[in-house]
């Protein structure tokens, strides 16, 4: 086990609802706070009276929006507690349970600044209709502007995240970075195999003879040549810091697809990718690339982001 002052270890931030979604979350959060020895800490987010539903603002008279926050305060100061009770009976501690109102994402990314937690751990969805979800914008909210990496669960994916195989997907940038020192850490910390996969390369055409069909081969075996040595070179450089198995995949194709396929083909637990990647003709693994993974892997999604990224990079 690692020691829990490490940044990842240290203090991780579960959000939840009542939500199927939201249980399988809990379940992972107390299994990675046990493993690493983390301190759990519980967020709830409710409605605002002046939010109710998905209607937006609506106009209440201030004697009944004083009443009705208050009924909301206290059902969702309930859940909050029910789902505190439900963590300590499934043998979890939490550190500390927080209550918030209105404004799901930004609520969660503001918390787990003022308790620099390592981690959020977060459904993908969550309960619909009074009960804003736990999905969709809030969940890609939270991963693109938390200052800690996000991991997201979904409801069919495996019992158990560790012993894992862990699917690491990089590129050269940064926040591929980022995501490799947190694969790193929470391998070595759970006696867990790594599987990188570099996906979606593509040849530098010159511009002056783009269809010149002897050149495009040639240049496409460059590419995968280049795109092998750099994968080869950051599986050399996992191998040395954990001293664990770790696999390399070099896959052709679209991004989003190959990643979620070959995590299906190894049978992963985890998935670990940057928020964002290098852009221009090397297809970054931002956006699209890592929304799409979240949502379409069989597994929980852990996505990184590089902790000097400014938002709206």
């Amino acid at each position: 086990m690692r020691d829990p002052s490490d940044k990842i270890a240290a203090r991780i931030l579960l959000a939840t609802d009542d939500s199927e979604e939201a249980r399988y979350a809990t379940h992972k959060a107390v299994e990675l706070a046990g493993k690493l020895g983390s301190e759990l800490h519980v967020i709830y987010v409710g409605d605002s009276a002046l939010h109710i539903g998905d209607m937006g603002a609506v106009a209440l008279d201030p004697q009944v929006e004083e009443q009705a926050q208050k009924k909301l305060d206290e059902e969702s100061r309930r859940l909050l507690d029910e789902q505190v009770r439900k963590i300590e009976a499934a043998g979890g501690t939490v550190a500390q349970s927080y209550l918030r109102m209105g404004g799901r994402a930004d609520s969660i990314v503001r918390l787990a600044e003022e308790i620099d937690a390592g981690m959020v751990v977060m459904g993908s969805r969550g309960q619909g209709g009074i009960r804003r979800a736990l999905m969709g914008s809030v969940a890609d909210g939270v991963a693109r502007h938390a200052h800690c990496p996000v991991l997201v669960v979904r409801g069919d994916g495996p019992a158990a995240l560790f012993p894992a195989r862990i699917v690491l997907a990089i590129d050269g940038s940064e926040e591929a970075r980022a995501a490799t020192e947190t694969a790193q850490t929470l391998a070595a910390g759970t006696s867990s195999e790594i599987h990188v996969v570099h996906a979606g390369f593509t040849a530098h055409l010159p511009y002056t003879q783009p269809y010149m069909a002897e050149n495009i081969e040639s240049f496409a075996k460059q590419a995968e040549k280049e795109a092998r040595e750099f994968l080869e070179g950051r599986v050399e450089e996992i191998k040395t810091k954990t001293g664990l198995p770790v696999h390399s995949h070099l896959r052709r194709g679209d991004p989003s697809g190959e990643i979620v396929e070959l995590a299906e083909e190894v049978n992963a637990n985890l998935v670990v990718i940057g928020s964002r990647g290098l852009g221009g003709i090397r297809r970054s693994l931002m956006g699209g690339v890592s929304d799409s993974v979240v949502r379409h892997a069989h597994c929980p999604v852990l996505v990184v982001r590089d902790a000097g990224a400014e938002d709206g990079d």
